[in-house]
């Protein structure tokens, strides 16, 4: 059985994404492993728009991307997703992006966050502490 601390998930490119060179925009990039990052939680069970109602709100801190190769319009790829805890208060995914089906290595990230109480506190929720403190 595959670790429940990692995911991916596949997806296309789509042309507005791309720039006048014809490649995907940067800040693209940064929504595919969003996006995968939201499916991640939601396939453990935590729902983001769930945790935002109880006044949980989950923040990245610091993101890190090395891009590596440019995506295309139509391009398939795989976002693979990971989680990992940084400190008692954040956690990191590290994430990657591979083009299908020749599995190129596309962007390699590492994205760290928190979370912050109703009383604008640093706190993780219970759900998230338990997906943090599954064995690797």
């Amino acid at each position: 059985m595959p670790c429940d601390r990692v995911f991916a998930v596949e997806l296309d490119v789509r042309d507005y994404e791309c720039d006048l060179q014809g490649v995907v925009n940067n800040a693209h990039y940064l929504h595919y492993l969003e996006h995968a990052r939201h499916l991640f939680l939601k396939a453990r069970g935590i729902d983001f728009a769930a945790l935002s109602a109880r006044g949980v709100h989950l923040v990245v801190t610091r993101a890190e991307i090395d891009f590596r190769y440019p995506l295309r319009s139509g391009d398939r790829f795989r976002v693979v997703v990971r989680v990992e805890r940084e400190s008692r208060l954040r956690f990191a995914f590290p994430q990657e992006i591979v083009r299908l089906p020749d599995e190129k290595p596309i962007v390699r990230a590492r994205i760290v966050g928190t979370g912050i109480d109703r009383s604008g506190r640093p706190a993780l929720p219970p759900d998230v502490v338990a997906l943090l403190d599954l064995p690797s």
